[in-house]
């Protein structure tokens, strides 16, 4: 389970995103603008062992919360959601280790 002391405080996420892993699912929280153009907490969860920018855009899911404490505490249960709804597709993330190229 991730814990809300997991991520970084918001002072961090004011100037840079943060990423992490658990149990086979990687996660990115970031400030973002949404459609209309309004600042939120941008949070992106996908699988291992790939780093955001090499994994394919279909791989991931993300969704938006205000940037503030609460939508923190939003993120970190919305991660915890995808980690028990998408159990299999996280413990299956290690086999993904086999489409890794050096070249």
């Amino acid at each position: 389970m991730i814990k809300r002391e997991d991520i970084l405080s918001m002072e961090y996420l004011k100037k840079s995103e943060y990423t992490g892993s658990h149990q086979g699912m990687r996660y990115r929280l970031e400030s973002a603008s949404d459609e209309e153009g309004n600042k939120k907490l941008k949070v992106t969860v996908w699988p291992e062992p790939f780093n955001f920018f090499k994994t394919p855009e279909e791989s991931k899911s993300s969704v938006f919360f205000e940037f503030d404490e609460d939508g923190v505490v939003d993120a970190v249960a919305w991660m915890n959601d995808r980690l028990f709804e998408d159990k299999d597709r996280w413990s299956r993330a290690s086999a993904n280790w086999d489409s890794y190229s050096l070249s």
